[in-house]
């Protein structure tokens, strides 16, 4: 008996790359959706349930990182594999933290990919060779069958990283309620938080860390 093909999600805010990676894909794969946008991405994938998802770190609303972090919290038993030409170490601790299973450089082959896939389908961790800096030498060296994200520690909540990124995209305390279904109050009362726990003051201090730490990427 022909075994089912395995089905894949799409996400990158770049037209072009996500056409291409479709087409590739769908050579073994089915590709089952594809699109431009972080919140959109967990919508699709509770409504698709594909077995992988591929995606990008900098997409609007909603980043890949935390787009990955809601589809891991939420059960759906999907395999997450980052997709990105943003490759230094901080972004490696971010995709495993929120619960990757593979980091592919968008510089590498689509050989490269497809045996991330492949990795990750056996139910091992997969980190491209392309990397660099103190995480990505202990990510090579370790155990392909343990998760990365033992070799890290986290500082801000899911929640608070959500906050953060519209933060940092210019959204208003009403317009961030409004877009994650709180009230103005409790995103104020995210934003004082977070403040609290980095030690910043200002907007543009919080916009600044968010940029240094790829919660939102330029």
């Amino acid at each position: 008996m022909t075994s089912r093909r395995k089905r894949i999600l799409i996400a990158d805010d770049h037209g072009l790359i996500l056409t291409g990676v479709a087409k590739l894909l769908e050579l073994q794969y089915d590709v089952v959706g594809q699109t431009s946008n972080g919140r959109d991405l967990v919508a699709q994938a509770k409504q698709l349930k594909p077995d992988l998802v591929v995606l990008d770190i900098a997409m609007p609303e909603l980043n890949g990182i935390e787009a990955a972090r809601q589809l891991i919290e939420q059960n759906l038993a999907i395999h997450v594999i980052f997709l990105t030409q943003q490759l230094e170490g901080s972004f490696l601790e971010l995709a495993f933290l929120a619960g990757a299973h593979g980091f592919v450089a968008k510089q590498a082959s689509s050989t490269e990919l497809l045996d991330a896939l492949e990795t990750v389908l056996k139910g091992k961790y997969y980190v491209t060779s392309l990397v660099s800096g103190k995480q990505a030498d202990l990510l090579k060296r370790r155990d392909p069958r343990v998760n990365p994200a033992t070799l890290f520690g986290s500082k801000l909540t899911p929640r608070q990283r959500e906050v953060l990124q519209l933060i940092a995209e210019g959204k208003s305390a009403k317009e961030i309620g409004s877009t994650l279904n709180i009230s103005t109050k409790t995103a104020e009362f995210h934003r004082g938080a977070i403040m609290d726990e980095l030690g910043l003051r200002t907007t543009a201090e919080l916009t600044r860390y968010a940029i240094s730490t790829g919660v939102v990427v330029l």
